[in-house]
């Protein structure tokens, strides 16, 4: 399988032109296992589940507030990788809250051909590298119980559980989805 290390992915900071690109990426996906999550007592429990016939999940558009960080803000950010043909492989908007020092993916998504070749590990690099200048103690994010490619990915690049919100979803398209908090410190 060709990787990052094999291609040529430009990775940089987001710029205004891009933004048509970056709402239009397919960061939809497949997937033939769930995450089943119930709260109890002292927590939450959770086991990878299979699902017949697999579930295809298509993501909503977003609105224009929820877009990219913004550009303007100088603790959020907007990175992309450009693929070796010159189009938009991946992107993830990050932004920094310096009261708890912690970086938050808000979105990060790659598009399905570029999937599987690090693009997902080398955004979240740069998130980590910003993490790091700004003096992030840990990386978070949120991810849907039915992403389980997400969730193996992240896991691999070492982010654990840290929560959940099984009301998050209620009243959108997502409605019966759980949210999952993961985290890993930011050396």
């Amino acid at each position: 399988m060709t990787t990052v290390d094999d291609m040529d992915y430009e990775f940089r900071t987001a710029r205004p032109e891009d933004t048509q690109d970056i709402e239009a990426l397919d960061g939809s996906f497949t997937t033939g296992t769930i995450f089943h999550v119930a709260a109890t007592e002292n927590g939450f429990t959770h086991k990878e589940i299979p699902v017949d016939p697999p579930i295809h999940k298509v993501f909503p558009a977003q609105d224009a507030d929820d877009g990219p960080a913004a550009a303007e803000d100088p603790n959020s950010r907007t990175f992309v990788a450009v693929g070796p043909e010159g189009r938009l492989a991946g992107f993830a908007a990050v932004s920094y809250a310096r009261w708890n020092r912690r970086l938050t993916i808000e979105d990060i998504e790659v598009a399905p051909a570029h999937r599987g070749r690090g693009v997902g590990r080398a955004l979240v690099g740069r998130a980590a590298e910003l993490a790091r200048e700004l003096g992030a103690e840990h990386v978070w994010l949120e991810v849907t119980n039915i992403n389980a490619p997400a969730i193996h990915a992240y896991r691999r690049m070492g982010f654990t559980f840290c929560g959940l919100d099984t009301a998050l979803y209620d009243g959108t398209p997502s409605s019966g989805e759980r949210a999952l908090y993961m985290s890993r410190p930011c050396p």
